[in-house]
């Protein structure tokens, strides 16, 4: 995580994303853009929520780990998005873990601040309202298509989620580091019925599979498979 001092940048993706007057003057002086490598873990299930994370560019992951420390992959999300916003109502700790999956740019705030001065902001808490109700409708349409399409559908859409931030690759040479088991538990089939499905991808030159690497090699065949990315 890095600080970026820049305010002619910040102010930038304020105007971009259409969400200058979310935050009223008082809020203003106290936000701050910070960047995440990618693999950088962004905040961790569990710990104190603090702050109120918005996604102005590129893309994080969002998972559980049980008590056994298996992990579970709930979600993608690029701009515009928020991590925190549950927390923050609720006055929690950190739901699940947040990882960035490219270099990704978050403009944050502390909860304080935003207490203190958003709690009556009517543009800010409609925003929220905005967000949090739109992450119940997308889960509800995730889970229908988990039920409704084939395994084969469910993988070429996880693997242009996990490789491409929107139209670019996100790992050099298109390749990604997938976890199967955890690719089985996210799209909700068994590890050995989507190694059938990765073989079967491979043999119709859809992807290449190597130590643990697979790597994209007919981005537009997999987007012609999967209709739409619905995991995003």
């Amino acid at each position: 995580m890095k600080e970026i001092k820049d305010r002619t940048q910040l102010d930038n993706y304020l105007h971009a994303h259409h969400i200058e007057s979310v935050f009223n003057e008082s809020l203003l002086p106290y936000l701050s853009l910070y960047s995440y490598d990618q693999g950088e873990l962004i905040c961790s299930q569990g710990e104190p929520s603090e702050v109120l994370y918005v996604i102005v560019k590129g893309k994080v992951k969002i998972y559980t780990t049980s008590a056994e420390g298996k992990t579970l992959i709930l979600s993608f999300k690029k701009p515009l998005e928020i991590i925190g916003d549950i927390e923050y109502v609720q006055e929690i700790n950190i739901i699940n873990t947040v990882e960035a999956v490219s270099s990704v740019h978050m403009i944050c705030i502390d909860y304080r601040w935003l207490r203190k001065y958003g709690s009556d902001h009517a543009p800010l808490l409609q925003f929220l309202l905005n967000i949090i109700t739109r992450k119940f409708h997308l889960k509800n349409n995730a889970m229908s298509f988990n039920l409704m399409h084939s395994v084969e559908v469910r993988l070429a859409s996880y693997l242009l989620s996990v490789s491409f931030n929107g139209s670019e690759s996100l790992n050099q040479g298109q390749q990604s580091i997938v976890n199967i088991r955890d690719a089985a538990n996210f799209i909700g089939t068994s590890y050995r019925h989507l190694n059938r499905v990765i073989l079967q991808f491979c043999t119709e030159g859809l992807i290449e599979r190597d130590k643990g690497f697979i790597y994209v090699k007919d981005k537009e065949g997999l987007s012609r498979l999967s209709s739409h990315n619905i995991y995003e």
